[in-house]
């Protein structure tokens, strides 16, 4: 096991929700004004978004490098009668298929810094065509934010951090519905507490 699937592994493995149990609140917001479909959730960790939207009526595909994030996705899907597929793995070693899914959330999906664009172009390609990403992320300005208070959480580390111009690069053939920074609040289960930074983007595939 490498140390960053450890890293997420013992953050996980506790019984209370490292991120809480309830939806992010941009995800909750955006998610609505869409109809369901088939989605993925990169980098789902205990499955909070996830089971949100199947509790929607969406058809939920979920991925993370974390077992023990599958696990507990697994409770509370559990616990709110309702099924989601959640694999265990690296990106490219799962079965999606091109064109597959309606929609795509990444929601505080830092991959590691020298993946993550390339994770992001493997994404686009699993989109169909008028298909929605929902994303919130910290933005590079957070590294401020993190610094004066580690409760907020997020990496400490520029590079894992991302831009507006970073978004457009990464999807280039979207029609933004959404794109901007903004200071939120962030108050999600022991490690999203306080004031940051984020990159919020909604894009419709053309």
């Amino acid at each position: 096991m490498n140390n960053w699937t450890k890293r997420w592994d013992d953050r996980y493995k506790s019984e209370e929700f490292a991120y809480g149990e309830e939806p992010n609140n941009y995800l909750k917001e955006q998610i609505k004004k869409f109809e369901t479909g088939s989605i993925l959730f990169p980098a789902e960790g205990e499955g909070r978004n996830a089971v949100f939207a199947a509790k929607l009526g969406w058809k939920v595909s979920a991925f993370d490098i974390s077992e023990e994030g599958r696990n507990k996705a697994l409770i509370l899907a559990k616990n709110n009668n309702v099924l989601i597929d959640y694999q265990v793995g690296e990106l490219e070693t799962l079965n999606f298929q091109e064109d597959q899914f309606d929609a795509i959330a990444l929601i505080y999906a830092h991959f590691p810094a020298e993946i993550k664009s390339k994770i992001h172009k493997q994404l686009d390609a699993l989109l169909c065509k008028n298909g929605v990403i929902i994303f919130e992320a910290f933005s590079k300005k957070h590294l401020e934010y993190v610094t004066k208070n580690e409760k907020v959480g997020g990496p400490k580390d520029i590079e894992s951090l991302f831009s507006i111009e970073e978004i457009k690069a990464d999807f280039p053939d979207y029609e933004i519905i959404e794109l901007e920074e903004k200071e939120i609040e962030l108050s999600e289960g022991l490690f999203h507490n306080g004031t940051g930074s984020v990159i919020r983007f909604v894009g419709r595939k053309k």
